[in-house]
């Protein structure tokens, strides 16, 4: 597997029926639903809800969206979805996805988010340092 930032999780998803197109393969917009939830997940396992995060009064806005599509997902496949940050600015932070098969052994597609982070009327504000030790440490 390539180099990744650290820290990562992992994210396992089932393809349903209702994700499928009419060429039986994940619509392509589905792999970015897999980037938000497991974006979330990935918030979540490093010690706090998103929704907690919007408490305290910060929103993460995507400002940027890309995908790779390297290989179709189909009806009942299994995939693994990986997330970490690669990137933090002064007001932003970069996600970085790749999805694999049930084996782990073929990427499928990559991606990254950026998001600013803003208060809640919109305005850009700088990354909190409780936001940033919640993913890098102290």
């Amino acid at each position: 597997m390539a180099e990744f930032p650290t820290p990562e999780i992992w994210m396992a998803h089932r393809v349903s029926y209702g994700e499928t197109d009419a060429m039986s393969v994940m619509y392509y917009a589905e792999y970015l639903h897999l980037f938000e939830r497991s974006r979330s997940e990935y918030i979540r396992e490093q010690g706090m809800s998103y929704n907690t995060v919007e408490e305290r009064g910060i929103m993460l806005p995507v400002r940027e969206a890309q995908c790779r599509y390297k290989r179709p997902a189909r009806f009942d496949d299994l995939l693994y979805v990986r997330v970490g940050i690669s990137k933090w600015g002064r007001a932003s932070m970069t996600f970085e996805y790749e999805i694999y098969n049930e084996a782990k052994d073929t990427i499928l597609a990559t991606g990254h988010t950026e998001h600013a982070c803003t208060n809640d009327k919109g305005r850009p504000v700088k990354v909190p340092d409780w936001l940033k030790e919640l993913f890098v440490g102290k």
